[in-house]
């Protein structure tokens, strides 16, 4: 199983730039950019709940699990 992070499509739909992201919430691009490709082990609350109010949006539009059963290969 894993947890699909779809951060970039919705900042996309909204015309965010990362830059303006990161500087709202407080955390680097670096860190930003880690986590807009799945590459960090956990979020904070506090920081989703951030990104979620900068962009509008439901912590569910961010992230989507994805079962094991759909990538047997791993």
């Amino acid at each position: 199983m894993r947890i699909i992070v779809n951060l970039d499509v919705v900042m996309a739909q909204r015309k965010i730039s990362s830059k303006a992201l990161a500087q709202h919430i407080g955390i680097t691009e670096a860190n930003l950019s880690l986590l807009k490709r799945g590459k960090v082990k956990g979020i904070r609350f506090a920081t989703l709940a951030a990104i979620c109010d900068y962009l509008q949006c439901q912590p569910g539009d961010l992230l989507a699990f994805e079962s094991a059963e759909s990538y047997p290969n791993e």
